[in-house]
């Protein structure tokens, strides 16, 4: 079993221009309530990791309490981000919430040595975190244009912006000792509970099967071997 989360994300053409051209506004709550509940995570996951590294555990209040910020704040990354127009609940309960990251249970036991050196481990991530931060901004710098102009969410900029935001967040996982593991540059996992088409959660496109032949009409298979079977 897999400690990795997977990230999934619903995708809607069709978009509301006004709450896109205030977006920023309207979310002005939420980096209030991000802003507060990320330092008390800060703190829990200084716990977390002495925790881990005595007793090579995750106490499950503290993992709760982490996942919980992992799941809200990824809700309110999708709405700053134009992935979802639905304003995010004020909680990490997003189950019904049209983009979202699932969080597996703890594990029984953690490696310690991964716990001691998570900072140093941490850097080559830090780097593609930077990087898909840079790619998911320029996707949803040009998503705003085209959703207050056109009143729609072009399918590649939205697959753009969840690639980056995708990753961003699974990173935020192993920051916060939800996971042992560097997470995987595509969310392969995540692409087959989505259903296959990159995590988005839409069902795959059906696939198109030739129709059944027609039945023969009398004579015909005689006229096709070359003979008539009535004559002969």
């Amino acid at each position: 079993m897999t400690d990795q989360p997977t990230f999934e994300a619903q995708y809607v053409e069709k978009r509301s221009r006004l709450t896109t051209f205030f977006r920023y506004i309207l979310a002005i709550p939420h980096f209030i309530v991000l802003y507060v509940w990320g330092i008390a995570v800060g703190i829990a996951v200084i716990v977390a990791w002495f925790a881990l590294l005595f007793t090579g555990r995750y106490p499950q209040a503290l993992y709760d309490f982490a996942a919980g910020f992992l799941r809200y704040s990824t809700a309110v990354y999708a709405y700053i981000t134009f992935l979802t127009d639905r304003y995010p609940p004020f909680s990490g309960d997003t189950d019904n919430y049209p983009v979202q990251i699932r969080v597996p249970p703890p594990k029984a036991e953690y490696n310690r040595v991964k716990v001691l050196f998570r900072i140093i481990l941490a850097i080559p991530v830090l780097i593609i975190v930077y990087a898909m931060q840079v790619v998911y901004s320029v996707g949803l710098f040009i998503a705003w244009f085209a959703i207050v102009i056109l009143g729609k969410q072009p399918k590649g900029l939205q697959d753009m912006i969840v690639l980056g935001v995708s990753y961003q967040q699974r990173a935020y996982a192993y920051l916060m000792l939800l996971t042992e593991d560097w997470p995987p540059f595509l969310d392969q996992q995540g692409a087959a509970l989505g259903g296959g088409d990159g995590g988005t959660g839409l069902p795959p496109a059906p696939t198109t099967q030739a129709p059944p032949a027609a039945p023969e009409a009398p004579g015909q298979r005689g006229s096709l071997s070359g003979g008539d079977p009535l004559n002969g």
